[in-house]
């Protein structure tokens, strides 16, 4: 991929400073640190238990913890970031909540003896020392009250960190410094994405929850390897986020341009569908040139490929074939490539075999829409099941010259590491159900035509963030496509 074609919004390119849309919030937090002596350089509490007082920036997406610095100026660098899952559930946001809580108080207990004293174990200790004492005088066991007594101060010490234990597993959290300033750049136009989201548009939140995901495997990729490692991933984590962004813009002028007139109601549309299972891998074989002038293709709502008619013979152009393979890395640390995408026009190239090519492109065109994405499964089925492959071509051999091709650098494609049960839903029929046995609830779980067309939408997504730039390059020397030979 290339750099994105147009110039992404100031918001979405802005690094993020603390409470940057409620001033006043930051201010209040930052008087109540300075006045009670919580920051790094402060002689107190927090001092003592060597952690520096955290004020906590709730967003939809996760959360920013920013330091106070002694002489109260905003901060560069948030003290750490957690993000939350994608598909965020009730428990996810209260672990969130409980991990962003205000800082305990604490008390030293001595000059000469190291460590500190939460404030409420103290209190509690006092409590039900006196609570003992009182019960023991009125008849009650002292085998039971001091036990008793002296159990509440202890629970009160160690439970929280018991529960921010089991907190941190519904969270990802980054405090490497090189990790956290990576996040934070990356997180600017994911809270543009989240704050454009807040309409009835589908195509925005759509924006706002691939945002997340992307977000969600970043934080991943900083967690097991350092930014050096890990950055061919974070690079195109980044260049899809700020992509994602540039089309959120354009979506948003066109809406406004649409409210002052009916300059864009000929934009064709999409009826919303569901979300369906993210790609967690996504790979693309380099072109050094661009192929076209770069389109404004939004994110969902329309074909990511011109808009061309059918021929005369009523075949498309601008079809892609979808179909599943063997797994491979495409180098050293990079996610498993277990799915590709490539233009129907790789089957005219002269290296996969033919005339087999030729003639599955002649099926895989004939009555489909512009910008189709077509799987393998949906010719089988076409087929009459597969029956009627030997009549057309021989489509193993066709698709292991594909994928040769793609791997040779000779055609553009789109790499995809989708899921299990997503990969297996592109292996099956439009009508088929793919059934997932959940060994935790003890029942199947059944996906059918709904999910695979919510897979396809989710394909559909990524790949019209790649025609946004250029064409995918079929490749040289394609030979004519039968319909148009003599």
């Amino acid at each position: 991929m290339t750099d994105t074609p147009r110039t992404p919004p100031p918001a979405a390119t802005a690094a993020l400073r603390p409470f940057a849309h409620d001033p006043t919030r930051w201010e209040t937090e930052r008087d109540r640190a300075l006045r009670t002596g919580h920051h790094p350089c402060a002689e107190g509490a927090s001092a003592m238990a060597g952690e520096p007082y955290l004020v906590h920036e709730r967003t939809r997406w996760g959360w920013l913890a920013w330091t106070v610095p002694a002489d109260g100026s905003l901060p560069e660098q948030p003290h750490h970031i957690g993000v939350l899952p994608p598909a965020t559930t009730r428990r996810d946001r209260l672990a969130a909540r409980w991990l962003t809580r205000r800082p305990a108080r604490r008390i030293g207990l001595h000059a000469a003896i190291p460590g500190s004293l939460r404030y409420a174990a103290a209190v509690l200790a006092l409590v039900g020392c006196a609570a003992a004492l009182h019960t023991v005088g009125h008849g009650a066991p002292a085998g039971i009250a001091l036990p008793l007594a002296l159990l509440a101060p202890l629970l009160a010490e160690h439970l929280p960190d018991r529960l921010d234990t089991r907190a941190r597993r519904h969270v990802r959290i980054l405090h490497d410094r090189p990790a956290v300033r990576y996040l934070q750049r990356l997180a600017a136009p994911h809270t543009y994405l989240v704050r454009a989201a807040g309409g009835d548009r589908y195509e925005l939140r759509r924006s706002a929850e691939i945002g997340q995901h992307l977000l969600w495997d970043a934080a991943a990729l900083l967690q097991t390897q350092d930014t050096r490692a890990a950055s061919a991933q974070l690079i195109a984590c980044e260049r899809l986020m700020v992509q994602l962004a540039d089309q959120v813009a354009q979506t948003l002028k066109r809406s406004s341009h649409s409210e002052d007139g009916p300059a864009d109601t000929d934009q064709p549309r999409r009826n919303e569908g569901p979300p369906g299972p993210y790609p967690p891998g996504i790979g693309q074989t380099a072109r050094p040139a661009p192929r076209r002038t770069p389109g404004t293709s939004p994110l969902k709502g329309f074909h990511p490929m011109p808009q061309t008619q059918p021929d005369d013979h009523g075949h498309a152009a601008d079809v892609y074939l979808l179909f599943a393979h063997e797994p491979y890395h495409p180098g050293p640390g990079t996610q498993e490539i277990n799915t590709t995408l490539v233009p129907a026009a790789c089957l005219l190239h002269p290296r996969v075999r033919q005339p087999d090519g030729a003639q599955i492109h002649d099926r895989l065109t004939q009555g489909r829409q512009p910008g189709e994405i077509v799987p393998l499964a949906t010719l089988t089925h076409e087929l009459n099941g597969g029956a009627d492959w030997p009549t057309v071509g021989d489509w193993e051999s066709v698709i292991t010259d594909l994928l040769q091709l793609v791997r040779a650098g000779e055609c553009d494609a789109l790499g995809l590491g989708l899921p299990e049960i997503a990969r297996a839903l592109i292996c099956t029929g439009p009508h088929n159900h793919v059934r997932a046995f959940d060994a935790a609830a003890g029942e199947s779980i059944a996906y059918g035509p709904t999910e695979r067309a919510a897979v396809l939408a989710e394909v559909d997504t990524f790949l019209a963030c790649l025609v946004a730039e250029r064409d995918l390059w079929p490749g040289d020397g394609l030979l004519a496509p039968l319909c148009q030979r003599a």
